[in-house]
């Protein structure tokens, strides 16, 4: 499995990597039985991202998927966080390899979940604006699970 260089930059040298004292939204997503699980703060500050950091427990595409989707939102909108596909993340790290694409769906989902997050502590239902968020493992083909 051939990963790009820009995979290993940020899995070696992962940016924004712990967590947000006092985060004003906190996103989980992923399944032990998959064995990739992200956690995601961010910090928001007049509708921007203005800090993003992460925690994630997998493999070394899953930890590069999430560095680089922290950079792709830190200092952009909530809309324009919302917007970013796990297709982007991809792009951005130059490709994964087929069986790692899932990790770039966590790190898409992990971003939603953290707002919908902020949503709720704002008392705003996030369902509307971010979508239904799913807890599943669908997404995941590497565990087995259907």
């Amino acid at each position: 499995m051939a990963y790009s260089e820009k995979v290993m930059d940020h899995f070696a040298n992962p940016r924004n990597v712990g967590e947000i004292e006092n985060a004003d939204g906190i996103g989980e997503v992923g399944n032990s039985k998959c064995g990739d699980i992200m956690k995601m703060y961010i910090k928001v500050d007049n509708n921007i991202i203005s800090d993003v950091k992460f925690k994630t427990f997998g493999c070394g595409a899953a930890i590069a998927t999430s560095s680089m989707a922290t950079e792709l939102i830190k200092g952009k909108t909530i809309d324009d966080a919302l917007k970013l596909t796990n297709k982007a993340v991809m792009e951005a790290l130059d490709g994964l390899p087929p069986v790692k694409v899932h990790c770039s769906v966590l790190a898409e989902q992990a971003i939603k979940a953290a707002v919908s997050d902020y949503y709720r502590n704002q008392g705003i239902d996030p369902e509307p604006i971010v979508g239904k968020q799913s807890d599943d493992c669908a997404h995941c083909h590497d565990c087995g699970e259907e």
